[in-house]
């Protein structure tokens, strides 16, 4: 009886995980972009919940070819990173939910801007809109607004100001 009981939970836990096999694999259950516009930006990350940035976020890096080319807004913590070879990396940090999964978006400011004297300190809370476009480097994709503009919303830091 024990095993005749042990085997139908088995058979149904298999069937529940297979229950979706034939789905395609190309739907997904991540929110898609808006078609037309919110307040001028096809997608606007500043009015959505941390879970929606979170999903969004992650949609947009492995699904890129949808969003390239689409006008997007962020807002989150500014982060500066430089590679050994001097290349530099900007980028606004968005939170999860919980806090502790940040995603960055690189950005490229439209125009001519020197670090640090042409931006804000590191941790300091941006908004930044751009045109979306991904990347490929060593097996990862990075998504990066380019053409962006960044506005300092922390005006804690000296000097800060819309870029």
């Amino acid at each position: 009886m024990k095993k005749t009981t042990a085997g139908a939970l088995l058979m149904t836990s298999l069937l529940t995980l297979t229950a979706c096999g034939n789905a395609d694999a190309s739907s997904s259950y991540a929110p898609k972009p808006v078609d037309g516009e919110r307040d001028g930006f096809d997608i606007d990350l500043t009015n959505m919940s941390s879970d929606m940035v979170y999903a969004q976020v992650y949609d947009m890096i492995f699904n890129g070819d949808t969003y390239v080319g689409k006008t997007v807004k962020a807002r989150g913590q500014f982060s500066y990173y430089q590679e050994v070879d001097g290349r530099e990396f900007y980028a606004v940090l968005v939170n999860d939910a919980a806090a502790c999964c940040s995603q960055g978006i690189e950005f490229i400011l439209d125009g001519e801007y020197t670090y640090p004297d042409d931006y804000p300190a590191i941790g300091t809370e941006i908004t930044v809109t751009g045109t979306f476009n991904y990347y490929t480097e060593d097996f990862y994709t990075y998504c990066q607004l380019l053409g962006a503009e960044m506005t300092v919303e922390d005006a804690s830091p000296e000097g800060a100001a819309e870029k």
